[in-house]
């Protein structure tokens, strides 16, 4: 009988060590999900039960493929055992949304801050040649494109301070700081391929994220690697572009790595504005113990593009198409290699307590022929981010404290020259540049009552800058000359109040700081504006979120004063100059509503949603005393009034999928006379396509699209306050494209 019984035993434990038992959540609710289809490699096909369970007799760890209509696919590889997977809905209620903000990961209706998220889908809406359309879907923020890579980043607020380049805005990149010591991003390095997502927090951040009162952007591309799989695409449109990306992903144990290499160039609309760019990343995820995650990436970045210039009105009318004299005979054009790496780290102390920490080191290569000289500059910079989170109770309420530090410098060696022909002449002016920047931030979130979250954060920021001037052709004085600017303390204050399980209300107060850039302080033609003040800003603002099945709404209305204005004014050789101009009050109301009008998984039409973001900006200067002119009282420079963005949806059971964008833009002002304005302009941009799972291993879609469907004539992103009248800088006119891709799961 005991034999018998040890028989049984033992067949009970084999059948057991062949058995793959698998649960389905959703990703957000973490309730069952029944009628999920499981593909296993082998060929054999379950459906999930009322728990979402399914199981598999199986010797050997598979690759299983997850399919349910409104969620994502999922490919998942499980071995013998018992194992929960989570799904991710494809149209997702602000009420199911978990986002990471202010160091903090909370549901969306629980965070005190306006912040738009931009999802793959956003991106996937349109030719996936530039980060500018998605972006531009979202209240309050606007992302300018003057030339092919050449972007400007606004964020409730005006370019005015960035005549190129990107300045006023933090960005991280999969948290670690992308912008760079000295203030500015070098975000044309990145190609799509490089971001799966992204977070806007607008308005002044400098609580937690240090300099930059424009706000703050999180990108973050792919980190979780389940199987292998190779995927390879390919895009082609109007003006000679073309884009061809290759990616590898392979899961190694529990982490996995993923490569791309991406190759995109365009002969461009206007004369003289081509652009080719080759981007590498290659990024790792491990996790040596389940207390310990760690996180690499490197990429490298060689891009160039060509500067077509400005133009002004006669000669808009006569050839948009055309270069500004000179232009190409000169070269006016950016070249730049880059290579960036970081190393994080992710460590649990206990189930409450936990640290990240990020480290990254960065050198390039920059070249820029300009009409006016020839700039050369190779840089280092080096930083990291550190955080420790505390999850406790104080009085019996849940506290979560936060305490870190971020410190960032660089060095660089900047040369100018004369420009002969697009060719570097004799040298004009050479230095030894330093930047750098810390801050020591902390932060508590206290849930006074079930209801009502209250937080409070501080930073103490510390920033500086040093010119070395080895050579002055012009008889100048050499040496070292500093700026070092004052500690400054920015507080922010914020309360969350939950109407319910679908809506909340949020009110905040914070502050925020932006020093000057080096570029803004050393200008082209050698001068040192070293007494350039910080702005400094403040904010105000109240907000309502509402999501709940297939309809989300959200609304803000903010007031941000800003003082010591940095505003440029050019010299009659054409260099742009920085000056601190008074003030300006930025009032302004934000609103998105999304409305899922059919949600079906078993029609024909699964999927057809509208959605609609209106921006209000109503900003003027203060006391603005510009040379011998008065411009209080007048319109910022560069910032339309009215932004209306309407989106169209629709996808279907047979893979058939639509989208349509339709994006409003009213008059902007280009000087601070406001004598002049962009006039309104209507974009309309359509995607159609057909994407479809063939078997469990392959995923094909196939797609063709048009950009500036009523062929405006329109500048996405003007010259503000030019010498000669050069304010416009043409958008492409009516284009289309079409690409495919194709990827193999194994």
């Amino acid at each position: 009988m005991r034999r018998i019984f040890t028989l049984l035993l033992l067949f009970i434990s084999l059948l057991c060590h062949g058995q793959i038992s698998i649960q389905v959540l959703d990703q957000e609710s973490r309730l069952p999900l029944r009628d999920v289809i499981f593909q296993s490699e082998d060929g054999k096909t379950e459906i999930s039960d009322d728990l979402g369970q399914v199981s598999f007799s199986s010797q050997e760890a598979q690759i299983f493929v997850l399919t349910k209509e409104g969620y994502q696919t999922l490919r998942v590889r499980l071995a013998t055992g018992e194992h929960v997977v989570l799904l991710q809905k494809l149209a997702i209620a602000l009420s199911e949304v978990t986002i990471t903000a202010f160091e903090t990961r909370r549901p969306l209706l629980e965070q005190s801050a306006s912040i738009a998220i931009v999802r793959e889908a956003d991106f996937n809406r349109f030719n996936e040649t530039s980060i500018v359309n998605a972006f531009n879907t979202k209240a309050g923020v606007r992302i300018e494109e003057r030339a092919p890579a050449s972007y400007r980043v606004s964020i409730r607020g005006s370019s005015l301070r960035a005549p190129f380049g990107v300045r006023n805005v933090k960005i991280y990149w999969n948290d670690v700081p992308f912008t760079a010591p000295d203030g500015t991003t070098p975000l044309n390095l990145l190609d799509l391929a490089n971001i799966r997502t992204a977070s806007v927090i607008k308005g002044p951040s400098g609580s937690v994220y240090g300099a930059g009162n424009g706000g703050v952007i999180n990108l973050n591309s792919p980190t979780e690697v389940a199987g292998g799989r190779v995927s390879t695409e390919f895009l082609a449109g109007d003006f000679g572009l073309n884009r061809f990306r290759l990616g590898l992903a392979q899961q190694v144990g529990s982490g996995g790595f993923e490569a791309s290499f991406v190759s995109q160039k365009s002969n461009g609309y206007r004369d003289h504005s081509a652009m080719d760019r080759q981007v590498f990343q290659l990024s790792g995820v491990f996790n040596p113990s389940e207390k310990q995650q760690i996180r690499t990436q490197l990429l490298i970045s060689d891009l160039n593009y060509q500067i077509p210039g400005g133009l002004n009105a006669d000669q808009l009318a006569e050839d948009p198409t055309q270069a500004r004299p000179g232009s190409a005979a000169q070269n006016s054009s950016i070249d730049q290699q880059t290579i960036f790496g970081s190393l994080g780290q992710e460590y649990r102390f206990t189930e409450n307590t936990s640290n990240t920490t990020t480290l990254y080191l960065s050198t390039t290569d920059f070249e820029n022929p300009f009409i006016l000289d020839y700039k050369k500059e190779l840089g280092f910079s080096y930083g990291g981010r550190t955080k420790f989170e505390l999850n406790d109770q104080l009085l019996k309420k849940p506290i979560r404290l936060v305490l870190g530090a971020e410190a960032q410098g660089g060095i660089t060696d900047a040369q100018n020259f004369g420009n002969r022909s697009g060719v570097a002449d004799t040298i004009r002016f050479s230095d030894k540049l330093r930047a750098s920047q810390f801050f020591l931030f902390a932060q508590a979130e206290w849930n006074l009552t079930d209801e009502l979250l209250f937080t409070l954060g501080l930073s103490q920021n510390y920033s500086s800058f040093e010119i070395d001037r080895q050579v002055d052709a012009s008889g100048g004085p050499l040496g070292v000359q500093k700026r070092t600017f004052d500690p400054i303390l920015i507080p922010r204050v914020a309360l969350n109040y939950g109407l319910g399980e679908y809506s909340s209300v949020y009110a905040s107060l914070s502050n925020g700081f932006s020093p000057p850039t080096i570029d803004e302080v050393r200008t082209n033609e050698g001068s040192l504006n070293l007494d350039l003040e910080a702005e400094k800003g403040v904010n105000y603002e109240i907000g309502f979120r509402r999501g709940k099945g297939n309809f989300n709404v959200d609304l803000t209305a903010y007031y941000f004063k800003l003082d010591e204005t940095i505003t440029t004014f050019t010299n009659e050789q054409g260099v742009v100059l920085f000056q601190n101009a008074g003030a300006t009050d930025q009032k302004g109301i934000e609103a998105a509503i999304d409305y899922g009008i059919i949600k079906s998984n078993t029609g024909f039409v699964r999927d057809l949603s509208i959605g609609t973001a209106y921006t209000g900006q109503f900003f003027e200067f203060v006391d603005y005393q510009k040379r011998e002119n008065d411009f209080s009282g007048n319109d910022l420079t560069g910032v339309p009034q009215t932004t209306l963005v309407t989106r169209l949806d629709l996808r279907t059971a047979i893979g058939l999928y639509a989208n349509i964008t339709h994006q409003y833009v009213s008059e902007i002002p280009l000087n601070d006379a406001n004598t002049v304005y962009q006039d309104p302009f209507d974009l309309v941009n359509v995607r159609l396509g057909w994407a479809k799972r063939l078997g469990a291993q392959w995923d094909l879609e196939a797609f063709v699209g048009v950009d500036n469907l009523l062929d405006e004539v329109y500048s996405l992103g003007n010259d503000l306050n030019p010498f000669g009248g050069r304010f416009y800088q043409p958008a492409p006119a009516e284009n289309w494209y079409g690409g495919i891709k194709l990827a193999f799961n194994y």
